[in-house]
Formats: C-alpha cells, structure tokens, sequence
C-alpha cells in the first residue's frame, strides 16, 4: 500500500457499517462476498458513484442535467480518485436494427471506407447505412425481414364481427377502430366470416381506400376505409413494438425477396471494393473480413483502415472472430455480448483510469475467461486501476488485491473480513475462504437407466440437424464455450418439442415502486390480512392507492426541481420515507403498522403474517433472500438476488415439470450457488421435476446428474454434441475445453 492509495472511510451506503478501505492504484482488486454483503454498495454506489459526480461538476450546469445522476454516497471521506468508467453486466440494448457492427462501430468506419474508394462512387456514407432512407431497402425498410400477415391467424372465423372475429387488439367490440369495418356497409356484422363469400372475405382484407357508398348513419363521414392488411401493415410500420406479440402471433417471417437479406438498396449494393460489396463484407466472418482488408491499397483512406484494423483485432483477441458484422445484437449470447462490450477497451490510450468491472465472468466458460484475464492484466500493465466484483475463482486468482464483504446478506453483511492477496484469502477463515477451498463432489453413477427426452434435428444459427438426450427427472446441464450453440439447443429444441418454463437472464423491469411482494404477487394478500384485522378497505394499505402519502404520492421521497441545476431529493418529512399517509399508520395487526410490516425481513415476516404470506416467504427462504425487507424496492436488489428471485417465483408454480435455467449462477457466491444445487435437486425428488439447466460455473457441473457438451469452439467452430453423459465419465475420457477445467477444477485446483 502507498500513499496514492484510493482510500474509503466510514462508508454507510446502504447496509455499509462505517467500511474503510484502501485500494491500490495501477493494481487488480476483486471484491468478493456473498449476494447482497454490500460490495456493489462499495463499489459502485460509493467509489464509482462519488468518481462519476466530481468528474460531472467539472462540466457547466447545463451539460451536468443531461449526464446520469448518481445519489451522493454516505461516505466520511474518499481520497485520490482517478477518473472511472463503469463496465455494467447489463444485457446489450438493441433491437432488429443493432448489430455487432453498428455497435462495435466497425460498420459506421466501413461505410466511410466504401464512400471513399468503392466505385462507382453512389454518395457519401450514408448511402451505405440500412437505418436511413438513403441506404434502406424499401421493401424491408432496411430490417432485412419481411412479415406477412396470415389471414387465419388474424381472423376467427367462427365468429362474427361483432363477436370479436378479428384477433387484433385494436379492433376489439366496442372498440372504435373495429367501426370502420362494422358501420361501412360492406359486411353482415352479425354472419360468421367463415359464411361470407370470398369476395366480401377480400374486401374485409385487402380493400383498398375508399369511401364507402351506404355506410351507416354512425360512419364518420371524412373517414375512409381500407381492408384489414394494409392498415395492420401500417401500424406495423409505424409502432410495431407496441404491439409486438400479436403482430409476431399473426406474421409469417421470411427473408426480403428485394435485398435478400442484406437491408440494403440497390443502389448501395452496386458499388464494390475488389469486386466485394458492403453487404457481402458484413456477412463475411471477421476474421475473414481482417484477411479481406489486408489486400485493400487505401492510399489515403489508410488510416480507415488502421482503425478498422485495430478494432478487428480486439474482436479476434477476445474470441469473437467468428461473428459477423451483420449479426443481430439480440442474437448474441450472454457470454457473446461481454466480450463485445470488453473489446471496446482494449488498445485504449488512456492510462491511470479507474476501470470498474461488475461481473466480467458473467456468461463465461472458463475458457473465455483465459482472454478477459489478458484483457484486465493489459490494462492494468498500462498504468491503470482495474476494481471488479466478481465471484469467479479462475478470475479472483487473477487479482493483486482482494476485499471480502460480509458476512452475510442485507443486515449481516456491510463489514470488511478480510483485505489481502488470493492465496491469503484462501486461508482465511471467512466464507469466501471456506467456499474456495471446498470445491463441491463430483456426481457419482449415471441417470442414463431412466426416461429421456429426445431433442431431435435442430436447425439454426451454428446447428444443422443436432440430436441429443436429456434424462428425465434429473439435473443436466448444457455446457460449453460462449456462442456454441448451448442457448439454440434448448430454445430451439428442447423448448420447442416440450413445454416447459425458462427463467432466462433477461432482467426483471424493476421501478422505485415495485417491491418483493408485487412481484410474487402477494402484496394484495397482505393488504386483505390488514383490511380483515382492522375493518378497513384494502386500498388504505397501498402506497399507490387510497394509503399513500399525498405530500409524495407514495415515493417516500420529494425530488426539488432546481432549474438549471440537477434535481435532487429528499425524504419526505411527511411520511418519513414510509410512502404512507398519517391515517394509514394509525392501523395495526400484529402490534405493527403497515410501513412496520414491510420493514420485516422474509423470515421474520414468515413467522407473523404466515396466513398471507407464508408460503411465499417459505420460498423466498428456499433460494437464500429470507435477510431481504419483503418492502424493498426491487431497483436496490444485486444481480445475483434478482436471479434468485425469479427463481422463488416459479417454486410458487406447483404444476410445472419441466424447468430451464439460463445461467442461474449469474451473480451468485460459490455459497450460494451451492444452496441452488441443493435446491434444484429437491424439486426433482418432491416434484419429479426435470431440470435442464446451461452453466459454465464448474462446481454446479460436477454435481450435475447428466452433461450435454457442446462445441469445439464457438460459431461456425461448434454446433456439435461432443459428449453426452454424467460428469465423471466426461472429466476422465472427454477432450473439450470443459473436460479440461473440469480436470484442473477437481484435480490440479486453482493455484497462485
């Protein structure tokens, strides 16, 4: 430690009790703990949270009202920040429109290449761009798709119109879109479709514009009417997001027959460099696109393509050579878009930066992991500070400098156990310790005497006609290196020939005003309870109803609009932050009010309100969140507490037999993960429940009953089953890169 150390002192955000630390500069620290100990409260909510504002301040007051607000931090005092940036595990933002290259913006430097040098020459670089008019085909407006709505979905016709035949939410009875089509005249409102003559059936559906000539005395008289199709089409057009489920239930999809895929016009598809067009380059594997570029003679677009060069090599250096700049963002895996995001840093000049990491390892095989540890080690040999959060042993190992919180979660966390190196850590008498050092049992015998299910000629993406086993009623899990094909084996095959649930890595959408109880579903049941034992109407018991405090509408908090200045907030001295109103608290069942109520954590509120909430809590207990206020805004929860918290959800599911789980160790301690293995394997014997379950974390693979390993590699290097069995048998005679973690998880151990 020096004295340009980064020191914390007396940190109280959030369950912090009074944290002190120091954290060497140009140094690797990871800090460690379980689920909810406090470290994103360290880390971000009070390194990266005081870093971002002071280096905003430097900014005049009007940039600083467009820049993210960051809450000040409860901090005594924190010295020799450097200027941070903040890498968040968040899922990649995107829709049919973002690809790997408009994200990585390899794909904005290519369409400033080809309006340089490409002949003939069409235009500048937005004569290339599939998102503006000038570069989009018009059939598929540039999406490279096109949908087609298909009648018999759209339409019941066992009914009439005024029963609803159309299956369009806009066009509901009573509704009054649906009498555009009801008052034109045109049609017997009261006939099933399915007795109307064809040429009445075509009006109804592809009619063009008009004014209808004996419409009824309720048609608007300057509206005109047009078939089914082309309005829902426009609609389509305009705002398909809202209504996206029904237009995916009624629409065929199929590759555009005008660009054939590629989004682009004609016109952007004639001009060529060495014969090759921009749509063919984006189609093209990146490292056959670095291949493609060395033959170019730029001249003096040269520094295009050492740019492009540059940014290629990050690509291939953190194993995404395999994708596409055409590839859809949302089509990525989870490990996928991580690396993505860590490409951006590499070969940054910057130096003596904070660089603040929230769960790298998320999505990672351990393989993966091999070119993240170069990529932080790069970084940090640069002059740079590198703080992450992570619970990965392969990546902890990696770390100069390790600060353990804990012990607990919620109320039993917030202190500092251990400060020191990984092998110290190691030793040490703490949780993270014990759990590093107990890497679990490997799953004796095989579940191959039972029942299976049959996953048969999956086709997609990296698969072509793949087969597999799962055995019934028992834990398997799908491995293999990220963009192997793991995510399209079960979506695409399992899920597709059975039924089942899939608690997926999407985010749960979480507001200041939705809490552990509205998302299970049993607030309403705690309201009743107070409602019954006080005579009063359940609405006093809501903060969003009849209850809420009316000086803060049920926030709890008061924002100040400051003008030009950035809002801030405060307490509502109202209510004191309990959202309530006055008469609201004046009622208790239990000895408390409801505000009293919602500050009990699940166990203690499992014990008093066990009527209404009972079996929820029971659940909640089950997965390890039993520390957490049942009232706790679910926008406070780690990521780690929001996964276990879909997966007390579906324990409230009592029907479902089959269970698919993306990834549920994201952001989950060795501990913790150990108390989900536990408890998956008691739903499989109370429930005779299969679980299929895609992982990377080495101790829930040993434990596992049955493995599917997919790969060699990823992209078009994997797409194939390389082993089927259980796990013993796959770490002494198995050759892939799981085999070989799993050899030195169980075997060598992970050593400094």
């Amino acid at each position: 430690m020096s004295s340009h150390d980064i020191v914390i002192e007396n940190a109280g955000t959030n369950n912090l009790k009074n944290v002190t630390v120091r954290i060497p500069k140009h140094r690797i620290t990871a800090v460690t703990g379980v689920s909810g100990s406090g470290k994103s409260s360290l880390v971000f909510s009070t390194l990266a949270a005081e870093s971002q504002r002071n280096v905003n301040k430097a900014y005049s007051a009007y940039v600083q009202q467009l820049l993210p607000k960051y809450p000040a931090p409860t901090v005594g005092r924190i010295d020799n920040v450097p200027f941070s940036l903040v890498v968040g595990q968040q899922q990649l933002s995107g829709n049919a429109r973002s690809t790997v290259g408009t994200y990585s913006d390899l794909y904005t430097a290519l369409r400033l290449l080809f309006s340089r040098i490409a002949q003939p020459f069409i235009g500048y670089s937005m004569a290339y761009s599939f998102n503006t008019p000038s570069g989009m085909c018009t059939t598929c407006q540039g999406l490279g798709f096109t949908r087609t709505i298909v009648p018999q979905s759209l339409l019941d016709m066992s009914k009439t119109l005024n029963e609803g035949a159309i299956r369009f939410p806009t066009f509901q009875p009573e509704g009054w879109r649906l009498t555009r089509y009801t008052e034109s005249g045109f049609f017997d409102n009261d006939l099933p479709v399915e007795d109307w003559p064809a040429a009445t059936l075509e009006l109804l559906l592809y009619g063009k514009r008009q004014k209808p000539t004996h419409p009824s005395a309720q048609w608007h008289k300057s509206a005109s009417y047009e078939g089914l199709i082309p309005r829902i089409e426009a609609i389509m057009n305009r705002d398909s997001s809202t209504y996206e489920h029904d237009i995916t239930r009624i629409t065929q999809t199929g590759t555009c027959p005008s660009c054939k895929g590629t989004r682009l016009n004609e016109q952007a598809l004639s001009a060529k460099i060495k014969g090759t067009s921009i749509a063919e380059c984006s189609s093209m594997s990146i490292r056959q696109l670095l291949e493609w570029m060395s033959g170019i003679d730029a001249g003096s677009s040269a520094v295009i393509v050492k740019e492009m060069t540059a940014k290629i090599d990050n690509l291939v250096k953190v194993g995404l050579g395999y994708l596409s700049l055409d590839r859809v963002t949302t089509t990525l895996s989870g490990g996928e878009a991580q690396r993505l995001k860590l490409a951006n840093y590499l070969n940054s000049p910057l130096s003596d930066v904070l660089y603040i990491f929230d769960e790298p390892s998320v999505g990672l095989h351990p393989h993966d992991l091999v070119s993240v540890a170069q990529i932080f080690q790069g970084l940090r040999d640069k002059g740079n500070t590198l703080v992450m959060v992570d619970h990965d042993p392969e990546l902890i190992n990696i770390a100069d400098h390790v600060i353990d919180m804990g012990p607990g979660g919620g109320s039993h966390g917030g202190t500092v156990t251990f400060q020191g190196t990984y092998s110290a850590l190691l030793g040490s008498d703490t949780g993270t310790g014990h759990a590093l050092r107990n890497r679990g049992t490997m799953t004796q015998g095989s579940a191959a005497d039972g029942e299976f299910i049959e996953i048969e000629n999956v086709t997609r993406h990296n698969l072509f006609k793949v087969s597999a086993r799962i055995p019934k009623n028992a834990l398997s899990v799908i491995t293999g290196v990220a963009g192997s094909g793991k995510s399209t084996l079960v979506s695409e095959g399992l899920l597709r020939q059975q039924q089942g649930i899939l608690l997926d890595q999407r985010p749960i959408h979480t507001t200041h005003r939705s809490n552990l109880l509205t998302y299970l579903g049993v607030f309403d049941a705690l309201r009743s309870d107070f409602a019954s034992a006080t005579n009063q109407d359940p609405s006093l018991f809501s903060y969003n109803g009849e209850g809420r405090c009316p000086t803060c509408k049920g926030k709890g908090v008061i924002t100040l609009d400051l003008a030009y200045l950035a809002d801030t907030s405060a307490v509502c001295e109202d209510c004191d932050g309990t959202r309530y109103s006055k008469q609201a608290l004046r009622y208790r069942h239990h000895g408390l009010n409801i505000a009293q109520a919602l500050a009990l954590t699940a166990q203690e509120a499992q014990r008093l309100y066990s009527r209404s909430l009972g079996p929820a809590m029971r659940h909640l207990q089950e997965v390890g969140l039993s520390y957490l206020s049942i009232g706790q805004s679910l926008d406070t929860l780690s990521g780690g507490e929001l996964q276990r918290l879909k997966l007390a959800k579906f324990l409230m599911n009592e029907t479902t037999k089959l269970l698919v789980l993306d990834e549920p160790t994201s952001g989950l301690h060795e501990s913790n993960i150990q108390q989900i293995i536990d408890l998956l394997k008691s739903l499989i014997v109370n429930r005779s429940a299969t679980i299929v379950v895609i992982e990377h974390n080495l101790r829930f693979i040993g434990q596992a009953d049955w493995i599917v390993d997919v790969g060699p590699g990823a992209g078009t290097n994997g797409g194939h089953i390389l082993f089927e069995g259980p796990p013993e048998q796959l770490l002494v005679h198995g050759h892939s890169f799981t085999a070989q973690a799993l050899r030195k998880y169980f075997t060598a151990g992970i050593q400094r």
